[in-house]
C-alpha cells in the first residue's frame, strides 16, 4: 500500500473555481505539493510537479487537463502559501474546528487505519456532506482518508493565469475528481491517505 502523510486544503472561490491542495510531507515520491482544480464550467485540471506524480494521480482521479510545473508551498501556523506559476494562492488558517477537536481524541494509529476508515465510511458523509473515508480510487485501487485534525480557513486570495478567482467561498458544488469531495466549508486538514493497489 502507498501512504501519503501531510495536509489537504479545500478552498472555494467567488468565481466558482474550487481548489484541493495536497501538501505532502512524506509519500512514495518524497515531499511535494499538487493541486486539483475545478472551474465553474466543470473543467477539472491537475497541477503536478513531475510527470511521474501526474501519472500516479491521474491513474487515481479523473481530470480533463494536466499541467506540469514547479510548485512551491509553505505552511505556517496561520498561513498557507502556494506558488505554482500560473496559480497563486494565499490562505489564512484559523483555529481547530469542532470536528477537528473530536478527531483529535482518537489515537492517530486508529484514526488512519484502513479497517477503521472502511468501518466508519457509511456515517462519514452524514457528518460532513460529500465526504467519504474509503472508496474506489479507480484502476482497481482503494483509497482511505484518515483525518486527524481540521482547521478552518478564514480567508483566501487566488489567481489563475493572471485572473483573480475572487474571495473565499464554500467548496460548492462538490468537486468531481474521485469518490469523495472536499468538505463544503473551506478548511485545512491533517491527513494520512493510504492507497491499496491491486493485489496488495
Amino acid at each position: 500500500m502507498d501512504r501519503f502523510e501531510g495536509h489537504i486544503a479545500g478552498i472555494g472561490t467567488a468565481s466558482g473555481t474550487r481548489l484541493v491542495i495536497g501538501r505532502w510531507d512524506s509519500s512514495p515520491f518524497g515531499a511535494f505539493t499538487d493541486v486539483m482544480m475545478e472551474d465553474s464550467a466543470g473543467v477539472r485540471t491537475l497541477l503536478a510537479p513531475t510527470r511521474e506524480i501526474a501519472d500516479y494521480v491521474g491513474a487515481t482521479y479523473t481530470f480533463d487537463d494536466v499541467v506540469l510545473l514547479e510548485i512551491v508551498s509553505s505552511l505556517e501556523s496561520s498561513r498557507l502559501l502556494v506558488d505554482a506559476g500560473d496559480l497563486q494562492v494565499q490562505a489564512e488558517v484559523g483555529p481547530v474546528t469542532l470536528l477537528g477537536r473530536l478527531l483529535g481524541v482518537l489515537p492517530s494509529r486508529l484514526a488512519t487505519h484502513p479497517r477503521w476508515l472502511a468501518l466508519i465510511n457509511p456515517v462519514a458523509s452524514l457528518l460532513v456532506k460529500g465526504v467519504a473515508t474509503a472508496g474506489s480510487a479507480g484502476n482497481g485501487r482503494t483509497e482511505y482518508y484518515g483525518v486527524t485534525s481540521a482547521r478552518s480557513l478564514t480567508g483566501a486570495t487566488a489567481s489563475w493565469r493572471g485572473s483573480d478567482l475572487g474571495t473565499l467561498a464554500p467548496v460548492s458544488p462538490p468537486v468531481r475528481f474521485g469518490f469523495s469531495s472536499a468538505p463544503p466549508r473551506p478548511q485545512l486538514v491533517t491527513v494520512t491517505t493510504t492507497i491499496r493497489r491491486p493485489g496488495a
